[in-house]
């Protein structure tokens, strides 16, 4: 970026810090394009792309007061959307680790003829199979994995709250397939 541009930039963020949102406008029509074509480079998903970059203009506009060299925007900028991209890669491949873990799973059940605990398993595995994939995942993560409710919502990308409530709900369908499983026989 040359020393105009980057003036420019300058301009709009000291605007901008000063009160004027048309300021935001025209820096938003500046880099918004770039900001989507870094993350799609990292992350080949268009989709993907699109909502880091809007998450980054979140961080941006949060963040743009304690930017103390303004003519510095871009820089500052591109930093923020690579290490939101890195963290959507990583995130995207937990995710494919854990569908890969629940798909080897059901494999898993389909062993030889195995012992009463075996058994037993297998019935409990299969049970948690029966399940919606969001509640299977955090049963996974919670009981096999051993992950704390905190470190799932991270791993997920959804709240503790939400985690918390996923959990209970399949507790509450596993005991009701249980039960019925009982009185079946």
């Amino acid at each position: 970026m040359n020393k105009n541009e980057r003036s420019v930039d300058g301009q709009l963020v000291t605007s901008f810090q000063s009160g004027d949102k048309q300021a935001l406008v025209a820096l938003v029509k500046r880099w918004h394009k770039t900001f989507c074509d870094r993350a799609y480079w990292l992350l080949k998903d268009p989709d993907m792309a699109k909502d880091v970059a809007q998450d980054c203009w979140q961080i941006i506009i949060d963040k743009m007061d304690t930017l103390q060299e303004p003519k510095n925007f871009g820089a500052w900028a591109m930093r923020i959307v690579y290490t939101k991209s890195i963290d959507a890669v990583k995130a995207k491949n937990r995710m494919t680790t854990i569908q890969n873990q629940l798909e080897n799973e059901k494999h898993d059940t389909e062993a030889d003829e195995p012992s009463a605990r075996d058994n037993l398993k297998r019935d409990l595995l299969q049970m948690v199979n029966k399940l919606p994939e969001r509640q299977q995942m955090v049963i996974r993560l919670f009981y096999v994995q051993e992950y704390s409710l905190r470190e799932i919502s991270g791993m997920l990308g959804i709240s503790t709250g939400t985690a918390k409530s996923r959990l209970f709900h399949a507790r509450e369908k596993l005991k009701t397939i249980l039960k019925n499983r009982i009185y079946e026989n």
